[in-house]
């Protein structure tokens, strides 16, 4: 058995070209010649395609990178023993091999469905789509469509027929189901039936997560108890709760959030003075040039203010004061790509 298995994964392994349309690709038996313990040809040996994890329920794979050709299960190897090309949808998948006779020589689960990324002719280069679980965050240095993706741009996804504004194909049901079970405030056309599977039939859409202008943040928790670093108080919404969004590009500081501080001024002092009057008075002249002055007269000061006021630019009054009222910059240095979620 150990020969056999060296064997087997030794032979060339196809690395075949998938269209950008389809999320499939291959498993290393496709297009290999396999052998016996003895080194003799498994010819009309069988190749058992099974679902991963489980005893024997049958896995489809397919002759074409669009599935839609099945194979029979199991293969049948020609008379060299070889597996024929065959295709499988992104995963992982179980096999069992036999000989003519139903003799296991092999088998093996949770078997990687592997593939070349986008590009012409062939080439060595595993699919990045097949490494990902369903639900995964991306973020790629450019802004298309990526095969085995949807952008997390607030648009929708659905079934063909489902006028799904990111992606209407069969190939989002399972990112349908996931983030219909995983996020609960995900809006669904028409509103949330009994089950994602019975929404994703009835054709109805889902609202992707809107990362549009957001960087992503880890959860306050994260099965833990929270940090207190994402607050409701300042982060605007529960740093708890999964989707959640808050922060904001710019931030108009209130009277109370504004530093202690002080304003200087002066004191304005235009000087005054103060009249006087003098009543009651009478004189006469003497001979000789002299005069006398009879009775008592007296003296009253008008009544007036200092003047003082206090002084600033803004005029009498009023303290000095400056700026513009206007919003500050609240954002972290960034750079902008697009982020994407595993199909």
């Amino acid at each position: 058995m150990t020969m056999l298995k060296r064997l087997i994964f030794s032979a060339p392994i196809s690395l075949l070209f998938v269209g950008s349309g389809h999320a499939a690709g291959t498993i290393p038996l496709s297009m290999t010649q396999q052998f016996d313990a003895l080194g003799k040809p498994l010819g009309g040996g069988r190749l058992f395609l099974i679902q991963a994890g489980t005893v024997g329920a049958p896995q489809n794979c397919y002759q074409d990178s669009g599935l839609t050709i099945p194979w029979p299960n199991p293969i049948t190897l020609d008379s060299g023993g070889r597996v024929p090309q065959l295709f499988c949808a992104d995963g992982v998948i179980k096999v069992r091999l036999t000989d003519k006779n139903g003799v296991q020589q092999l088998v093996a689960d949770n078997i990687m469905v592997i593939g070349p990324s986008g590009g012409g002719g062939g080439g060595g280069t595993v699919d990045p789509t097949t490494i990902f679980q369903t639900g995964a965050f991306m973020q790629f240095y450019g802004t298309g469509v990526l095969s085995g993706w949807v952008r997390c741009n607030g648009r929708t996804i659905g079934g063909a027929t489902s006028g799904a504004t990111e992606r209407a194909n069969s190939d989002t049901q399972a990112l349908f189901t996931y983030l219909w079970s995983a996020d609960s405030n995900l809006a669904v056309s028409g509103g949330r039936g009994v089950s994602a599977a019975a929404d994703f039939a009835a054709n109805k859409t889902l609202v992707l997560p809107d990362c549009r202008g957001r960087v992503v943040a880890s959860l306050d928790d994260m099965g833990n108890s929270a940090a207190g670093r994402l607050t409701s108080s300042y982060f605007g919404a529960s740093g708890t709760l999964l989707g959640a969004a808050g922060g904001a590009e710019n931030q108009t500081l209130t009277i109370a959030q504004m530093p202690s501080h002080f304003h200087s001024a002066s004191i304005y002092d235009p000087g005054h003075t103060h009249g006087h009057n003098i009543t009651g008075v009478s004189s006469s002249t003497t001979g000789g040039g002299g005069f006398t002055i009879s009775g008592y007269g007296t003296a009253t000061i008008s009544a007036a203010v200092t003047g003082v006021r206090v002084n600033s630019s803004n005029g009498f009054d009023t303290t000095y004061s400056t700026g513009g009222g206007g919003s500050h910059p609240n954002v972290q240095p960034t750079l902008l790509a697009t982020t994407y979620l595993k199909l």
